[in-house]
């Protein structure tokens, strides 16, 4: 008989996030969101200089980590 392997579940980010914005990050303009989440505009930029809310950034970032990680799972991802 076959033995089943458990799959080890995947850790979360954690609740402090996974990025840094201790410096260079916020702008004196205050702008909208880029992520549309309809949230007051914010004075924080992302890595490449988008307006972001920490958070929002964050839970964009996880949900790609997330959908990598199914992919790599699935052998869906093609490695260039």
């Amino acid at each position: 008989m076959a033995r089943r392997t458990r799959r080890p579940r995947r850790p979360e980010p954690p609740p402090t996030g996974v990025l840094d914005w201790e410096h260079g990050h916020w702008k004196p303009t205050a702008l909208p969101c880029r992520y549309g989440c309809g949230g007051w505009p914010t004075h924080l930029r992302d890595s490449k200089g988008r307006p972001a809310h920490k958070v929002c950034a964050e839970a964009a970032l996880a949900q790609q980590v997330r959908d990598y990680a199914e992919a790599y799972q699935n052998e869906r991802l093609r490695l260039t």
